[in-house]
């Protein structure tokens, strides 16, 4: 079932409004990579707010500084909202580095979506600005995302939308067909696609997650989301344990 997305669009423009002003903050940070979410996202954030930034970061793979730039430089003009572009690989490599050890891939990856979290966060403190993040329930579900990276944000407006949803809102918004139709991908390394290396499609998700269905790979999911559940809670404190001192 579609939702109402002239009301969800007005619903969440207002809350944006809402959170800026509770953090008596004056613009809006995201990062930019010409994919589904972040262009729902930086519509949203420019109807709340005109002063809303989209910063396009490449990390190394020649699909960030090819296809993801030129998309997200398209969807910038399309939707006439203000991006700059930060080239982080000289940054990934000088960390790389000094570590005085050899990382595997995933830690080696991993590095890049965090260096985006600090470059947004050091350019939403310079501009009075929250940084908002564009991650969708069902990338949440599944522990899809990289922990204090894309994860890292200060609100979400579409935390509560699945891949099929974030699809639906960005055709009632009129956005060109190509966020819609390209396959998700986090353009971490070449040749990279979100569901090869979750092993499942998004519509298999959603719609174990919308109406309950139960597909051929419903252990994947179930394994997935149970071991990627540290991702999704507050940290653990000492303090907060129950055990007698």
């Amino acid at each position: 079932m579609l939702r109402d997305y002239k009301r969800e669009t007005e619903n969440r423009v207002t809350w944006i409004r809402e959170v800026l002003a509770e953090a008596g903050a004056t613009g809006v940070v995201f990062g930019s990579s010409g994919g589904k979410d972040s262009v729902l996202v930086g519509i949203l954030c420019k109807m709340a707010c005109n002063n809303t930034l989209g910063i396009i970061l490449p990390c190394e793979s020649k699909r960030n500084f090819e296809e993801d730039t030129k998309d997200a430089l398209l969807f910038a003009k399309h939707f006439s909202i203000e991006h700059i572009t930060a080239d982080l690989t000289a940054a990934k490599k000088a960390l790389v580095a000094a570590l005085p050890l050899e990382l595997n891939k995933q830690a080696s990856t991993n590095i890049n979506p965090r260096l985006r979290m600090a470059a947004l966060y050091a350019v939403a403190a310079t501009r009075n600005a929250l940084v908002a993040g564009t991650g969708n329930r069902s990338e949440t579900h599944m522990g899809y995302f990289t922990k204090w990276g894309d994860g890292g944000c200060d609100f979400n407006p579409i935390a509560d939308l699945t891949v099929t949803e974030i699809y639906e809102f960005l055709q009632h918004l009129g956005a060109p067909q190509i966020f819609w139709t390209k396959a998700p991908s986090a353009g971490l390394f070449e040749g990279q696609t979100d569901e090869e290396e979750m092993g499942v499609s998004y519509a298999e998700i959603d719609k174990y997650l919308l109406v309950g269905e139960i597909g051929p790979n419903i252990d994947k999911i179930e394994q997935a989301h149970k071991i990627s559940n540290h991702k999704r809670v507050p940290v653990k404190k000492y303090g907060d344990c129950k055990c007698n001192l």
